[in-house]
């Protein structure tokens, strides 16, 4: 079986067990990539771009090494390839897990108990929830659907589809990486500095593709590529800023504005515009569903595309 196709079928079985079942339980392979990074760095941790850049290159190609061999130890045999692939994705997506821990907040906001919903938001995203009220929460959990949306579907079906199980892999490697070490704190911001702009290069198609397949469907694209357009390039983020300025444009929203991380106040641009209104505890919702139709188109183009680069090479 060609290797396109080990792909689409892997991409999408793996897909559809994320869409069923969410994360794996127990002994997920991200936590322990997780565990392993950090050991790394309480070996390898000093004060220096240096070492961090060693860091960096240690975790997210030891990953991308050991799936290679995996992948190549299978290439011969089509089924185990494709579970492979399957596996791989099941592993690195996080979509339904997202949708969930995005919905139970919303359903917390929904009954009156703000505190829940203060409680479990630090599951979803790094905002302090104490300085923020519910139409803040509401407007985070949004941010962070539509962040995350590349970030933990996308991103990782574009460089499957580029690379196969090792670009699955290199690809939640590096975004891990950023996620643990790749923050400004005092202690990362040198030696976080190589994940973080890496984790920029590999997210950048996915947060285009992501941003375009909003407009599509979203059912607003004039609003969302006109916010994506005026809004993104004010955005910190070179990719997060189309992500969510696509979705505010496409629900109709603002996001953006004063938001608190780990002590900082940090005062962002809005984006959706004046035509966006204040985000309501219904447009979690709205942005759970926006997200699960942009993973699926995702799945389809990548595997569309994959299928066309391999009867190029044939």
């Amino acid at each position: 079986m060609r290797a396109d196709r080990v792909f689409a079928y892997g991409a999408a079985a793996g897909l559809i067990g994320d869409l069923l079942l969410g994360d794996p339980r127990r002994g997920h392979p991200v936590a322990a990539f997780g565990r392993a990074a950090a050991g790394a760095e309480s070996l390898l941790w000093r004060d220096h771009r240096g070492w961090g850049a060693l860091h960096t290159l240690v975790c997210a190609g030891g990953a991308t090494g050991a799936a290679a061999l995996a992948a190549r130890a299978v290439r011969n045999r089509p089924a185990a390839a494709v579970a492979l692939t399957a596996a791989a994705t099941w592993s690195v997506v996080g979509g339904t897990s997202l949708g969930r821990e995005a919905r139970a907040i919303g359903g917390a906001l929904a009954a009156g108990d703000i505190e829940l919903a203060r409680e479990r938001l630090p599951h979803l995203c790094g905002r302090d929830p104490q300085a923020l009220d519910g139409p803040g929460i509401a407007r985070a959990v949004v941010e962070s659907v539509a962040e995350n949306t590349s970030d933990a579907v996308v991103g990782a079906l574009v460089w499957g589809a580029l690379g196969g199980v090792p670009g699955l892999v290199g690809f939640r490697a590096v975004n891990t990486l950023d996620a643990m070490v790749g923050h400004k704190s005092p202690r990362h911001r040198r030696y976080g500095w190589a994940s973080a702009r890496l984790d920029d290069v590999v997210g950048w198609p996915g947060a285009r593709l992501t941003a375009a397949l909003a407009v599509a469907a979203g059912g607003r694209p004039r609003e969302a590529v006109r916010s994506w357009r005026a809004d993104a390039g004010r955005h910190p983020s070179p990719n997060a800023g189309p992500v969510e300025a696509s979705f505010a444009g496409a629900l109709g929203v603002r996001l953006g504005g004063t938001l608190a991380y780990g002590g900082r106040v940090e005062h962002r641009p809005v984006l959706g515009g004046e035509a966006g209104r204040e985000v309501r505890v219904t447009d979690i919702e709205r942005a759970v569903r926006l997200s699960r139709r942009v993973s699926v188109l995702a799945l389809a183009v990548c595997a569309a595309g994959r299928l066309a680069m391999g009867r190029r090479t044939t």
